[in-house]
């Protein structure tokens, strides 16, 4: 993918508070790594939620410098623009702007409820409602078990809206031996989804 910044692909990413905030980091960082500039937000749980799994390294306010140490300074090919969830004012809130999709990562089921219903209470809310009535690519990665009924019809909605449900399910296949390993094929599944070429994981092969 190329890097030139008149041709980034624009990707927002909302992090909420379910635990997996290593699959958030991981995404973003794998993201940037390729060049894309994105647009983030973070709920106010989700900022809490990085702190607490990935330590204080992690605040909110200095996230592209823990990423970049984290996974390398290849991260620093990407633009990372920060947005807080209560201003739906943002770019990110308007469908005349040029984000090509969302993702969700991880994604609460207090947000999956709201945006089955299209409730529009934060700019992950708006910014997800916008995808889908825009007929953009959505991503949505529920961290949650077991499911309750309401859950899994909630998921069922934003389907036949038109997101993609990703589940933060690793797979074993390719033999993991650390967390890390794990959080880099939810990521590439993510990546995937957006036609992102990448390498975080080796693909399947018929033996």
């Amino acid at each position: 993918m190329s890097v030139d910044s008149t041709r980034r692909r624009n990707i927002a990413v909302a992090v909420t508070g379910a635990s997996g905030a290593i699959y958030a980091a991981r995404t973003i960082a794998a993201f940037l790594a390729e060049g894309c500039e994105l647009d983030v937000v973070v709920s106010e749980f989700g900022r809490r939620l990085l702190r607490e799994e990935l330590g204080d390294g992690a605040a909110i306010e200095r996230l592209h410098d823990f990423l970049a140490e984290r996974y390398g300074e290849e991260v620093r090919r990407g633009v990372l623009t920060l947005h807080s969830n209560r201003d739906q004012g943002a770019k990110i809130a308007s469908g005349s702007q040029r984000c090509e999709g969302m993702v969700i990562v991880p994604c609460s089921m207090k947000t999956l409820a709201g945006v089955a219903h299209g409730l529009s209470r934060s700019l992950t809310e708006r910014a997800a409602d916008v995808m889908l009535k825009e007929r953009r690519r959505l991503v949505i990665v529920p961290r949650e078990t077991p499911m309750s009924l309401m859950q899994l019809r909630n998921m069922v909605s934003c389907a036949e809206a038109g997101a993609m449900i990703l589940p933060a399910m690793p797979a074993f296949y390719h033999m993991p031996t650390t967390i890390d390993h794990l959080a880099d094929f939810v990521a590439g599944k993510i990546l995937a989804a957006f036609g992102v070429e990448h390498a975080l994981y080796p693909r399947w092969k018929d033996n």
